[in-house]
């Protein structure tokens, strides 16, 4: 339990699953993106949503492709481009369409600059955001965690999440979100990190 981070050491000492699981996994390891717009944030988490991690990361990598300076777009460049241009990367339609109203969203200022997003709280943030076609807390929550780096974020509809904790907490059954929110009252101010060691425990599994 050496090189404890304060999350970790909080964890450990509030829940012995945790505790167990944090000896096993080790340091609490995030670092945030922080220099992604939130825009680009919310544009990878939409490809990522109902996908597996590398077909996400093959369809991006297409979509990136489809520009000139073979960067990630800026909300104009995204609008100018031929939806099915968009299609062909490999997007559903519902995604672009989800694509093209983030961009026109973060034109109309709806979604924040970095700047901006820093100052306003978790949910300020989710409230605002879920004004975008396509994006549900969920979506939101992954901004808050890999972007901004928020330390008490817990997204109990992430589908890693509840698997870590059934595996983590010997449960026969996948636990409802509920039962993980309930659960994890008992990781503030650090569910974050909490939702992070069971990404982890979910990982081990799958190894194994």
């Amino acid at each position: 339990m050496n090189r404890q981070t304060p999350e970790s050491r909080y964890l450990a000492k509030t829940d012995p699953v945790m505790r167990r699981l944090i000896r096993e996994v080790g340091p609490f390891t995030l670092t945030p993106r922080s220099r992604r717009s939130p825009f680009e944030s919310l544009a990878r988490a939409i490809a990522y949503q109902q996908l597996h991690d590398k077909a996400a990361e093959s369809i991006l990598r297409r979509f990136v492709a489809l520009f000139p300076a073979k960067r990630f777009p800026q909300p104009a460049d995204l609008l100018a481009m031929d939806a099915q241009a968009i299609r062909g990367a490999g997007f559903s339609q519902a995604k672009v369409a989800a694509l093209r109203d983030l961009a026109a969203k973060a034109l109309d200022g709806t979604v924040p600059t970095g700047a901006v997003v820093r100052k306003l709280d978790d949910e300020a943030i989710i409230e605002r955001l879920m004004a975008v076609r396509g994006v549900g807390r969920w979506t939101v929550e992954m901004l808050l965690i890999f972007q901004l780096g928020r330390p008490d974020v817990l997204p109990v509809d992430d589908f890693g999440v509840r698997n870590g904790f059934r595996i983590a907490y010997g449960k026969r059954s996948m636990p409802k979100p509920n039962e993980v929110r309930r659960y994890g009252e008992r990781w503030k101010p650090y569910r974050t990190a909490a939702a992070w060691y069971l990404w982890r425990a979910a990982d081990r599994a799958k190894e194994a």
